[in-house]
């Protein structure tokens, strides 16, 4: 595949659209799982060990099925799977396995959106032979060995495993990539997309939070059929989204890749009026930071991978902290308590506080984490 390049820029777009969705399997975990034989088939969870105060950073599928999941206190971690074999996170490693399997994705030719150091949207859209540009389905099933030749890369030079999902637009591609997990390749015909969403809950669709939801399923529309039999434009329900959340309901979604590398983040930060170390004053200014974040990806449709902790003490030294998970958090409870953990962990309330702040970063699509925790 090395000889197939795309063009500088993505030309005007053609009938036919090919979008992959590239999402490494249990990322952290599985690295851990091949850089140590003994730890193969075995419930691996990256984070602190459970006799300590800590978080998961990463759960293997093998501790999934103990209900293990990402930002959860290792404690609890422990409780549900109590033969998990706990490993601390090696980010810097991590990192670099991303970058060695970002290298395999480049010589594809595709053009790249990463989300993260494990996820991905591909677009293939300037690489469709001309005679199939018109043909949508056609144009989307040439691309399946294109995904079958990275899969099989990344397997063989990496020795890792990884899922894609090939659709004709970001929604259905991220959705197919979740569905056969792990280890799976699945396309979405243009012909199949309304019926193959139809069964799927709300919760399923890219920007639905759990605000949305309460909102959808309290007005008897749980599934994404009842959002496609729904004859009104649905404003009233969810305001001005309610015609873009109607048109992803019948698999509609001309949203670009974001080929930038721009960061993105939100934060929420208070300065006292006088210093601080009363912990419940700061345990307030913490939860109201993470209410407000919580909010802000609520509205923006997105959700978060890392949090940090900002401090400033009196004498204006200012230190910050953060931390990073594998399934991406969003509610204020997630963010809240990992917030709380950083200050714990490393002891940032030593002294009275001027300034304390909550942010998150490596921000992506809030979509489908309901569909995967639903399939397992």
């Amino acid at each position: 595949m090395a000889d197939l390049t795309a063009p500088s820029t993505p030309p005007a777009r053609p009938a036919a659209r090919v979008i992959l969705h590239l999402d490494m399997d249990a990322f952290y975990a599985s690295v851990e799982q091949r850089d140590r034989p003994d730890l193969r088939g075995r419930p691996v969870i990256v984070g602190s060990p459970p006799d300590q105060r800590g978080v998961v950073c990463a759960a293997s599928y093998e501790a999934r099925k103990f209900g293990v999941r990402s930002a959860m206190p290792s404690r609890t971690a422990g409780r549900l799977c109590p033969q998990g074999v706990f490993v601390r996170p090696r980010m810097e490693e991590y990192r670099h396995e991303s970058r060695e399997i970002f290298r395999l994705v480049a010589a594809t030719g595709v053009f790249v959106e990463q989300v993260s150091v494990d996820e991905a949207y591909l677009e293939a859209t300037a690489l469709i032979p001309p005679a199939l540009r018109s043909e949508p389905d056609a144009a989307l099933e040439w691309a399946r060995p294109l995904a079958e030749e990275l899969k099989r890369s990344i397997r063989e030079q990496r020795r890792l495993t990884a899922s894609v999902g090939i659709a004709g637009n970001k929604l259905l591609a991220k959705l197919a990539s979740d569905y056969r997990k792990p280890d799976g390749l699945m396309l979405i015909p243009e012909r199949d997309k309304v019926a193959f969403l139809r069964p799927l809950p709300v919760r399923a669709l890219h920007g639905v939070g759990r605000v949305t939801e309460e909102a959808l399923v309290g007005a008897g529309l749980g599934t994404i059929g009842h959002l496609q039999d729904y004859p009104g434009d649905l404003r009233h329900l969810v305001g001005s989204w309610g015609p873009v959340l109607k048109r992803f309901a019948v698999g509609e979604d001309d949203r670009p890749l974001e080929l930038g590398d721009e960061v993105k983040s939100i934060s929420s930060e208070t300065t006292f009026e006088h210093d601080t170390a009363d912990r419940p004053t700061l345990r307030a200014a913490l939860r109201e930071h993470a209410d407000d974040i919580a909010r802000k990806l609520e509205r923006r449709h997105l959700w978060a991978r890392t949090v940090q902790v900002k401090v400033r003490y009196g004498d204006f030294t200012t230190l910050t902290r953060q931390f990073s998970v594998e399934e991406p958090v969003v509610e204020a409870r997630e963010i809240y308590r990992l917030g709380c953990w950083l200050l714990a962990q490393h002891q940032l309330v030593s002294r009275p506080l001027r300034l304390l702040g909550l942010g998150v970063s490596g921000l992506a699509e809030a979509q489908a984490r309901q569909l995967r925790l639903s399939l397992g």
